[in-house]
């Protein structure tokens, strides 16, 4: 028998689902350009230029909170997990995460607009913290901190080479970042978009970007996935941006949204999603979707792989990232948004995909 969730529980959920508030600043990056200079800033952002900052990690040592012993979820097993906590008053808010190749350095968003960028640590397989974090703004068009100009919830995040796609679900805009130029420093600049884009529901824009690499099907195309953008038949609204043009619709099942997606090394796409109801709270699924699929004018679907629950260790996962190891596992790394709301939490989450 499952214990009632609480009103403290619930209200937490309740701030997870509903997205109330636009968050500060995370990202962080694995590019080979030389880093600007670093200044020590001890609790916001008060200049352009990155600040080192601390971060503490809390291992979770298990997933399920009512059998520590499990291990399989669906077609994930658990490796390892973190709770993130940091004096710097800007941490927080993590919307998209995107790993190097070996799954340790890193580039974050947060809703407020900002990059965290640094390194995971692991002890083996397990993660034991964060090191080499630094945060700074997200610039504009201007060189502005893009805030500035009223520009927040920034929730998506891709990467090409050294282009950084941010998506802006506030004014359903894109932003495009070279790393050549400035790592974070650099200066954003806005990319044509499908009308389709800027029609978008208020706070329920793009939340989802990939880049398809070359030798796949889309190779240079954007793909972008709005949060619950509706089509006629209640679907969920995409965009093909770039070398392929045109609008497509993912199948909406069991009110679930869309938080985030990863292309697989092997070529597959997941979908991160999430829902919230005030009985059941939140719950997260990952589905599996057949990039050959999808296709200007499509209605795409695939099965689900991964569901959890308030009877697991999660809370408002919005990112997802994909890394093979060397000894071949095809690892998931999963980051929640914890709104700035001091009973939510920044999780840092990672899974073995069992193909």
């Amino acid at each position: 028998m499952r214990t009632p969730i609480g009103r403290r529980r619930l209200l937490k959920y309740a701030a997870a689902g509903l997205s109330v508030a636009a968050v500060p600043a995370i990202a962080a990056a694995q590019t080979a350009v030389q880093r600007p200079p670093r200044r020590t800033v001890p609790d916001e952002f008060s200049v352009t230029t990155p600040v080192s900052i601390e971060v503490n990690a809390r291992p979770l040592p298990s997933f399920d909170t009512r059998d520590r012993s499990r291990l399989r979820f669906g077609e994930l097993e658990y490796r390892s997990g973190l709770i993130l906590t940091s004096r710097f008053r800007g941490f927080g808010g993590l919307s998209g995460l995107r790993l190097d190749a070996k799954g340790e350095r890193f580039i974050a968003i947060s809703d407020k607009g900002g990059w965290f960028t640094g390194r995971i640590v692991y002890k083996g397989r397990e993660m034991t913290g964060l090191d080499d974090v630094e945060a700074s703004p997200m610039l504009g068009p201007d060189g502005k901190p893009i805030i500035s100009r009223g520009w927040f919830d920034t929730e998506a995040l891709a990467l090409d080479g050294s282009l950084v796609y941010v998506g802006l679900e506030r004014v359903n805009q894109i932003l495009r970042f070279d790393f050549a130029r400035g790592f974070t420093r650099a200066d954003g600049e806005l990319i044509q978009l499908p009308l389709g884009v800027r029609k978008l529901p208020y706070n329920k824009g793009i939340e989802a970007l990939v880049v398809v690499p070359k030798g796949l099907p889309l190779a240079g195309t954007l793909i972008a996935i709005s949060e619950r953008g509706l089509d006629a038949q209640g679907n969920i609204t995409a965009f093909l941006i770039g070398k392929t043009l045109g609008l497509f619709s993912i199948r909406r099942t069991e009110n679930f949204d869309v938080s985030d997606a990863v292309l697989l090394p092997s070529g597959g796409l997941l979908l991160l999603e999430r829902k919230f109801s005030w009985l059941g709270g939140i719950g997260i699924r990952i589905r599996r979707i057949a990039l050959a699929s999808i296709a200007p004018g499509a209605v795409i679907d695939g099965p689900s792989i991964f569901e959890a629950d308030l009877g697991h260790e999660i809370d408002n996962m919005e990112g997802i990232d994909a890394h093979v190891t060397p000894e071949g596992d095809t690892v998931l790394t999963l980051v929640s948004d914890d709104n700035f709301s001091m009973i939510q939490r920044n999780l840092l989450l990672q899974f073995t995909l069992v193909e």
